[in-house]
């Protein structure tokens, strides 16, 4: 995809949706930091199932390290991975008690120390509450961003570096949740409804579906 098309995309999904922003659901810095932790490999409305009941007894890092690992275990076993995830999420939250004054750090080294934290984590974190221009590449960004043309790339972080290359820089605040978005509802895995898509006429797509614009 040309960098004028590129443009054009992202002109497009922002006067779609003006305002953007992640699906899970959080209170504070430290609830989406958890939340993003326990969504590896578990859709968004899981995991804000299980976090209302978990963030309803322990709001704050000092609470989840009181609760400890076994209890946060009971409250989110809906969700896969949940015994790691307790015990991650018991983990940061001391940590961030220990080295951060229980403060979530704006800082992508100190993020990806704690434990559970990666980068695509970090990414989320820096974007959604710092308002950093990153990129978190997940399933739906990489998948999108090979099927259009829109910054193909052999793994994530090559997918990542060239997303923030050739987006736009009006663009960037918002263009992760635009495109995960668009990968979650529009641009789906097996069957993408093409039909419904409104940059189906820059997408470099050569199996498209459906009739469109």
């Amino acid at each position: 995809m040309r960098i004028a098309a590129v443009a054009e995309a992202f002109r497009r999904l922002r006067e779609a949706n003006p305002h953007p922003t992640t699906e899970l659901e959080y209170a504070s810095p430290f609830q989406l930091l958890v939340a993003v932790v326990l969504s590896a490999q578990a859709t968004d409305k899981g995991v804000n199932i299980a976090t209302r009941k978990l963030f309803a007894l322990a709001p704050t890092p000092e609470a989840m390290a009181d609760l400890g690992e076994a209890a946060i275990a009971e409250q989110i076993k809906t969700i896969g991975l949940f015994r790691n995830k307790a015990k991650n999420t018991a983990l940061l939250s001391r940590q961030l008690l220990e080295r951060h004054a229980g403060e979530v750090p704006n800082d992508r080294a100190a993020l990806e120390a704690l434990p559970g934290v990666g980068r695509k984590t970090a990414n989320v974190v820096l974007n959604t509450i710092f308002g950093e221009p990153t990129m978190a590449v997940d399933t739906h960004i990489f998948r999108l961003a090979n099927r259009t043309g829109l910054a193909p790339g052999k793994d994530v972080l090559e997918v990542e570096k060239r997303l923030l290359r050739r987006i736009p820089k009006e663009y960037l605040r918002d263009a992760h949740h635009w495109l995960i978005l668009h990968g979650r509802y529009v641009c789906v895995a097996r069957k993408p409804k093409c039909g419904e898509c409104i940059i189906r006429d820059l997408c470099l797509f050569k199996d498209k579906t459906g009739t469109g614009p």
